[in-house]
């Protein structure tokens, strides 16, 4: 009967251990330490591409590093250090924290600024929207340098009207190895140079002419810049180009009132509820 006993016992243990190690098994587990799982995804992400003794050479390495992480910072709780779990739980508290502000700005903060706003701001401190350099609106076309029909090309370039512009997209996806029509917003001199391949003091001479249109060629290339607007460097932002960084500062000031009325109202109700109670020493007398 006692054989019989300890049999059955011993299945047990071995079923149950089989059991455990299927769960592990069906989670996708590899190793595991104290607790700690280390998944096979994570280790065929590391080893993708490698085969052999090189995947299992680097699979190694990681389990020893991981291993040896969780060991080292084990030992270390066991010896309790109560300004080092101070600074843990603020770091906790700041997150938590950083988290939630985060949230409330990005779903109950108002993000739009009034016209008005903008307006008065970009009245009110004149000296900050100030250009640094050259922007310029327009169209961009670049050319093989015999492409045909390009006198008809600066007439129609000359006066951008609907019509024109029909032309000029026609021709442009013909001919043209770059085109970019941009009469409705800015671009900076730098950006400019991105597709047209000279040195910067170079354009601005050129945006510095009376002249709208400007050519450009090189051993292979004809660039043709129409300007239909422009405002040279140290000259005042035009208050649509400014107005992004007049909301930014908005929203930068907005976001701190904000904030700051949510703390208080979370104080006021605090209060309110009796969940901040009072001491003094009055009292405890």
């Amino acid at each position: 009967m006692k054989h019989k006993l300890l049999y059955i016992s011993i299945l047990a243990c071995f079923l149950c251990s089989c059991h455990w190690f299927e769960q592990k098994r069906q989670t996708g587990a590899a190793v595991e330490l104290n607790g700690h799982l280390l998944y096979q995804s994570t280790l065929d992400s590391l080893t993708l591409g490698l085969h052999g003794e090189d995947s299992a050479r680097v699979a190694e390495q990681f389990i020893r590093q991981w291993a040896k992480d969780i060991l080292v910072y084990e030992r270390a709780r066991l010896r309790p250090d109560k300004q080092l779990e101070a600074m843990v739980e603020d770091y906790r508290r700041s997150l938590y924290v950083h988290a939630y502000e985060r949230e409330q700005v990005q779903h109950r903060m108002p993000r739009e600024v009034a016209d008005t706003i903008v307006q008065q701001i970009y009245n009110s401190h004149p000296e900050r929207y100030r250009l640094k350099e050259t922007i310029v609106q327009g169209l961009l076309l670049v050319l093989p340098s015999d492409a045909p029909d390009q006198r008809k090309l600066r007439g129609w370039l000359q006066d951008l009207s609907p019509e024109n512009l029909e032309r000029i997209e026609k021709y442009a996806y013909q001919y043209a190895s770059g085109y970019e029509l941009f009469t409705d917003q800015w671009r900076s001199a730098q950006q400019l140079l991105l597709t047209m391949p000279f040195e910067k003091d170079e354009l601005n001479v050129m945006l510095r002419q009376r002249s709208s249109l400007i050519e450009m060629l090189d051993t292979a290339s004809t660039y043709l810049l129409q300007v239909t607007n422009k405002h040279l460097e140290g000259d005042a932002m035009p208050l649509d180009y400014a107005r992004p960084l007049i909301e930014e500062t908005v929203l930068s000031v907005r976001q701190v009132e904000f904030l700051r009325n949510g703390r208080e109202t979370l104080y006021d109700e605090a209060v309110q509820k009796g969940q901040i109670r009072f001491y003094n020493k009055e009292q405890e007398d």
